[in-house]
């Protein structure tokens, strides 16, 4: 057994190993193949439109996640064509198995974006063209492999004309129309060989070899050669759509026992239940049993009293009663406060955030849930959504507030940034003041949030244009309030300027706190978002294509939730993010 994954950068260290294995196939299989080339694999899927090509990097994998084929594929988003580069397996790309598997999958990205075929190079099957018998009969099963899926040689050019008199085992330039049933105008082949030319070979040809290969592109629309090892209706053409690699879905499994029935209290089970409703009957998402992680990840972000304090306080109260902080002390840290129930106010920022005996439960278990998902990521899935309850953007280091006890982003943001960069794009309602708070100095960790202008919005304190950070996390934070009444299109300008910051950053993840309160008639907010704005947003943010942990946060109007929630993800899965 084998599964077919994408390689999208070398962070990683699984996809560093998948990548140095790539380069040992390619070395053994491609013997005249230059060390640098093999080198510049990682390079190219980091920088993917460094040469003008984006680099689509497939791997298939056993169990043991050895590498048992790979398959390269550039992507031309101007002249809307694919070029696949190399494709190698141990089985000599026989039709059926892995060679198939990764072609297959090869036309169906293409397909998905949009390209009007795939053009590649084979070595000739021809005899008086090729230096021996072996090779010879490894070409003819070569191009015997992509005739099945109608794939054939350009003829009628100068596409094999040797780039030095004394070469013969020139390769032919093979399309392949992805069932499209066009024929291949001259125009467009002739800029795709250009491309491939310059692009592949711009290092050793000429600009005159390149014009006269171009300029040989004589026939409109161009031939193929005749097929040769198949019959017509024997042909594979028909490209089935892209089956998508499901979202990891982390649930907190515990979350409704965390049930404060206090009039006007919002934050509720049956947001989860809903969201729930909405997203699994969409087949794209696997449920994932959440892992129990050490308080070592929380204390890393959060004070190692703070934590103490909400453990102890929370396990005295009775399994009916909630304890609402009253009396805010002013911090002196040689000094708290010794009884529990004044000592809320000390830990506390607002007085509607009650403490009881299943706040902490509930509150673990997100956590682990939120590390549970982005431990996904470090797999190499690409995209993870924790959904959990009590929500977390308002926790500080030393406080809790806004139904938040711990800060689920923050703490996977840490998690996250022991392998790489981490922005944190925090798109509730209200500013994410514990996410603010806790990287305030930290360079590693961009934390970008769209909310409510704190003149009006909750948390009142902070969120103001002028925070960006202090010491060495000066300038990596960075805060876009925003105006009372908002709808979908000025909330969309925004969060390109907020997307803008992202890419300049270069984060390895993207950390998405996800509040879905910005929607009409949520009782805590002022915003006008439909779910049609939601999709958009979510295609703004899955366009950036970086490896993405969604948390959970705000959003209370539970007849929409749902609704608004599957459209983010719809969006977030846009072929714009492929």
């Amino acid at each position: 057994m084998f599964r077919i994954r994408r390689i999208y950068d070398q962070v990683l260290p699984r996809n560093k190993a998948a990548l140095k294995q790539c380069e040992e196939i390619l070395r053994a299989y491609f013997k005249a193949v230059p060390q640098a080339e093999l080198e510049r694999l990682a390079e190219k899927l980091q920088n993917p439109l460094k040469t003008g090509f984006r680099s689509i990097l497939f791997v298939a994998e056993d169990g043991r996640r050895k590498v048992l084929g790979l398959a390269l594929l550039y992507h031309d988003p101007q002249r809307h064509f694919s070029f696949l580069d190399y494709l190698v397996t141990g089985n000599q790309l026989r039709s059926s198995g892995i060679g198939g598997a990764l072609y297959e999958r090869v036309r169906e990205v293409a397909v998905e974006l949009g390209a009007r075929g795939v053009f590649f190079e084979c070595l000739p099957d021809d005899p008086a063209r090729t230096p021996s018998p072996e090779m010879l009969k490894e070409n003819i099963a070569r191009l015997r492999f992509y005739e099945r899926y109608g794939a054939r040689p350009i003829v009628n050019t100068l596409y094999e004309l040797p780039i030095r008199p004394a070469a013969r085992c020139t390769p032919h330039l093979v399309f392949d129309g992805l069932d499209r049933g066009e024929p291949l105008a001259r125009e467009f082949a002739q800029k795709a060989a250009r491309a491939i030319l310059v692009g592949k070979y711009g290092h050793v040809v000429t600009p005159d070899y390149v014009r006269d290969v171009v300029g040989s592109f004589h026939d409109d629309p161009v031939k193929l050669r005749e097929l040769r090892y198949h019959k017509p209706k024997a042909l594979t053409t028909e490209v089935p759509p892209l089956p998508r690699e499901p979202i990891a879905l982390v649930v907190s499994q515990r979350h409704a026992i965390h049930r404060v029935s206090d009039r006007g209290y919002v934050e509720s089970p049956v947001r989860v239940s809903n969201i729930l409703a909405a997203l699994e009957p969409t087949g794209a998402f696997e449920r994932i049993e959440p892992k129990h992680f050490g308080d070592g990840h929380i204390t890393a972000v959060h004070d190692n009293g703070f934590v103490s304090y909400l453990r102890r306080a929370c396990e005295l109260m009775g399994t009916e009663e909630s304890l609402y902080p009253y009396v805010f002390p002013i911090r002196n840290k040689a000094r708290p406060p010794k009884e529990l129930t004044v000592r809320a106010g000390y830990y506390c920022i607002d007085t509607f955030t009650p403490l009881n005996r299943n706040a902490y439960l509930a509150a673990r278990d997100a956590v682990d849930c939120a590390l549970t998902a982005a431990g996904e990521l470090l797999e190499g899935r690409r995209i993870a959504y924790a959904l959990v309850r009590p929500p977390g953007h308002h926790a500080e280091r030393g406080a809790f507030g806004g139904f938040c006890y711990f800060n689920n982003a923050a703490i996977a943001a840490h998690y996250l940034s022991q392998h790489g960069r981490v922005a944190v794009l925090d798109v509730d309602y209200h500013h994410g003041n514990g996410t603010q708070e806790i990287f305030w100095e930290r360079p590693d960790v961009f934390t970008v949030s769209l909310h409510g202008h704190p003149s009006f919005a909750y948390p009142y304190f902070s969120g103001f244009a002028d925070e960006c950070g202090a010491g060495p996390g000066e300038g990596f934070n960075l805060n876009l309030p925003l105006p009372e009444e908002l709808d979908g299109e000025g909330y969309r300008k925004a969060l390109a300027k907020a997307l803008r910051a992202v890419k300049d950053f270069g984060p390895a993840f993207l950390v998405v706190a996800l509040g879905l309160d910005p929607a009409r008639l949520d009782p805590t907010g002022t915003w006008t978002l439909r779910a049609d704005d939601f999709a958009a947003n979510g295609r703004l943010i899955g366009a950036l294509g970086l490896p993405t942990l969604v948390v959970q946060e705000g959003g209370y109007r539970t007849r929409t939730l749902g609704a608004n929630c599957r459209a983010f993800f719809d969006g977030l899965l846009a072929p714009s993010a492929v």
